[in-house]
């Protein structure tokens, strides 16, 4: 039988980062905190070099199978991992419980918590409101979904630090008792439906991020999707109080986020902040006027003053592979969104260039997607488009069917390279020619990461050819 203090006997689940750091962490518990720990790596894992070293710390390694024996009294299993695999469920026949890492490492440290969701936006909000908070004079550090794993943090965590996580909702998905002091919804859109089985199921994961909130937190929502509108109103009922973000509109509640005669503004209880102008942002869009939003009211919230605020907003640049500039050439500005792996965040993009003068790359690995809505925001706002790779044929189909005679140029390629070489071909001095997918990368490329680096290189070697042809 196990104290009241000690978490038992441990396994964990999943040979990738968030495996391997949660499980170097255990290590460091046995056996203060923990009785023993097991790594299970899966079905396709092997042996290496770090599982090696996790056995000389005593974690027991178990490679190639996805049958967990023996019993445990906590399991941490990795995002990636979904609740009705054999794998998943194999661990849950053999513990008292099952979790993941982010809910992991709130339990190990649960202070000083802000916790972010959202179909598209996460990455962009969390970095931002964690630029915010430290422009206040806070303490406080990205986490989560971000590339930072938390549990690697919980060690060397100062008393005073504020963890910012983005979690995705993979990760959501295996929390219980996760109580951050303030939790924002960006947005629901359809992603990852054949990992949570229903668009239900997924919006429900994201709205966990609220499930332990209470009448002294705060909900940051938009109110421009059914799926968030729909969380509000829950979230009223249950007196937790909550601050809609609009960008298109000027909520009337007291806690609201909205944008007037071109200033964002954030009302707090009643309390208005007038903060930076849209047009003296570094990152374009509506989506990231609503990021701005969003970190604004969580920043607000817990007491950074509106000067640093405002100072913050105006320091924070595009980050790489979300709508950054990447080289000019001929008048025509070259934009890499590769992280645009869905439908939503490629309408997202669209809005931070102007009508007409914008010819867009789009495929990838297809996904399956429903692609009317898509169509609809290119054909209403580009001049061309180039659709390549596995998905591309299905989705110049769509624009045909959508585009009809409006005189919207669409051709094939059959790979990124060659998209690029057609969109030159297309573009007027003026124009910018966005890498904006919509789909991911696996097709052609390991990861939206890798798409986006060979994307600017040949954007660059076309610059540099120029340069020497001079």
């Amino acid at each position: 039988m196990k104290d009241s203090g000690s978490l038992g006997k441990v396994a964990v689940l999943g040979l990738g980062k968030t495996g391997l750091g949660t499980a170097e962490y255990l290590a460091d518990l046995v056996p203060s905190k923990a009785e023993s720990v097991t790594l299970y790596g899966g079905a396709s894992s092997v042996p290496n070099e770090q599982t090696r070293a996790l056995e000389a710390r005593g974690v027991r390694v178990v490679c190639g199978t996805e049958d967990v024996d023996g019993t445990y009294d906590l399991v941490v299993a990795s995002p990636g991992i979904p609740l009705d695999s054999a794998f998943f469920q194999s661990a849950s026949a053999h513990a008292t419980e099952v979790i993941g890492e982010p809910e992991f490492a709130w339990r190990q440290s649960p202070e000083r918590w802000v916790a972010i969701t959202g179909t598209n936006g996460k990455t962009t909000t969390t970095l931002l409101t964690t630029q915010l908070l430290n422009a206040g004079g806070f303490n406080a550090k990205a986490v989560g979904n971000v590339g930072t794993l938390a549990t690697g943090e919980v060690r060397t965590r100062e008393v005073d630090e504020w963890f910012v996580a983005e979690l995705s909702s993979f990760q959501l998905a295996t929390t219980v008792h996760m109580h951050p002091r303030v939790a924002c919804l960006l947005n629901v859109t359809p992603d990852h439906l054949e990992w949570h089985g229903s668009m239900e199921e997924y919006a429900l994961a994201k709205e966990r991020v609220f499930a332990n909130m209470g009448e002294g937190d705060l909900a940051v929502v938009s109110c421009e999707d059914e799926w968030c509108r729909a969380a509000i109103e829950r979230l009223e009922k249950r007196g937790v109080r909550v601050c809609s973000v609009s960008v298109h509109s000027e909520p009337t509640t007291d806690c609201a986020a909205f944008v007037r005669d071109g200033r964002l503004v954030v009302r707090l209880d009643g309390t208005e902040q007038v903060l930076a102008s849209v047009s003296s942002l570094a990152i374009n869009g509506d989506h990231n006027v609503q990021n701005a939003l969003v970190a604004s009211s969580v920043a607000l919230e817990l007491g950074i003053p509106s000067n640093a605020v405002i100072h913050g907003l105006l320091s924070f640049k595009p980050l790489e592979h979300r709508i950054e500039p990447c080289g000019k050439l001929d008048g025509v500005e070259f934009i890499n969104d590769s992280k645009a792996t869905n439908v939503d965040s490629v309408q997202k993009a669209l809005t931070a260039f102007v009508p007409g003068k914008v010819v867009v790359l789009l495929g990838g690995h297809d996904k399956g997607t429903e692609l009317s809505t898509l169509a609809h925001a290119v054909s209403a706002r580009c001049r061309a488009a180039v659709c390549y790779g596995e998905a591309g044929p299905r989705i110049a189909d769509a624009l045909r069917l959508e585009d009809g005679e409006m005189g919207l140029k669409i051709e094939n390629a059959p790979h990124m390279r060659e998209a690029l070489e057609v969109a030159r071909g297309l573009a007027h001095e003026g124009d910018v020619i966005l890498l904006s997918p919509a789909c991911s990368s696996f097709d052609e490329f390991r990861s939206y990461v890798e798409r986006g680096k060979v994307f600017k290189q040949l954007v660059s070697s076309l610059v540099s050819q120029a340069g020497k042809d001079e």
